[in-house]
């Protein structure tokens, strides 16, 4: 079990169950389904593996992360969040918003993972779309987002989508927030995907 900080505050018995470090960002990577531990170590590359085990763990223990086998054929051990855990979203995204602004890492290697640059769409998102499908493949990955006041994605590519972006995070981050013409970056558009671009302001 993790330390705790010895206080009956609400804030403080949360930081208790998610305040050491990694365990946030595990719960953001967990965010849009449920993953195998490879998966989470590929989320997270700066983490060693017995401290996301121990994360892991120790959200086990405070209910935040569930774990289960998935059915025949795959039979893989996966990790999720619990419904307790699923309640720490607008938590996790409020905090992702917040820190939108922060000046970037200064590691040369600092990177973002698919997943958590999806949660940084959602953190984003200011509204807008109209209900538009829209579908977003990054790195090969794909997943379905449809804007209409919120923002909801998930995994696996929409049947008929009204749009379609495919590329990298750097390559979207390039467009959405750095200036740059998708032709100047390689990223591919079609449909109405354009009307995605211009969802995602950064904070003033």
């Amino acid at each position: 079990m993790a330390r705790s900080y010895g206080d009956r505050c609400g804030v403080a018995r949360a930081l208790d169950a998610v305040g050491e470090r990694w365990a946030l960002l595990v719960v953001r990577e967990l965010l849009l389904g449920p993953k195998r531990f490879t998966d989470l170590r590929a989320g997270l590359p700066h983490v060693s593996t017995d401290i996301l085990a121990a994360r892991l763990r120790e959200l086990e223990e405070h209910g935040v992360v569930a774990r289960r086998v998935l059915p025949p054929p795959a039979g893989s051990k996966v990790y999720e969040l619990s419904e307790r855990g699923r309640e720490l979203e607008p938590v996790v995204l409020a905090l992702g918003r917040w820190g939108s602004v922060a000046p970037f890492p200064p590691d040369e290697d600092a990177t973002i993972g698919v997943d958590a640059f999806v949660i940084a769409l959602k953190t984003l998102y200011a509204g807008g779309g109209d209900g538009a499908r829209f579908g977003l493949t990054l790195d090969g990955q794909p997943f379905t987002v449809v804007a209409d006041g919120t923002l909801e994605a998930s995994r696996g590519a929409p049947a008929d989508p009204d749009g379609v972006v495919e590329g990298s995070p750097a390559e979207l981050a390039a467009v959405l927030w750095h200036g740059r013409s998708p032709d100047s970056t390689g990223l591919a558009l079609s449909g109405r995907a354009a009307e995605l671009l211009g969802l995602f302001p950064l904070p003033g």
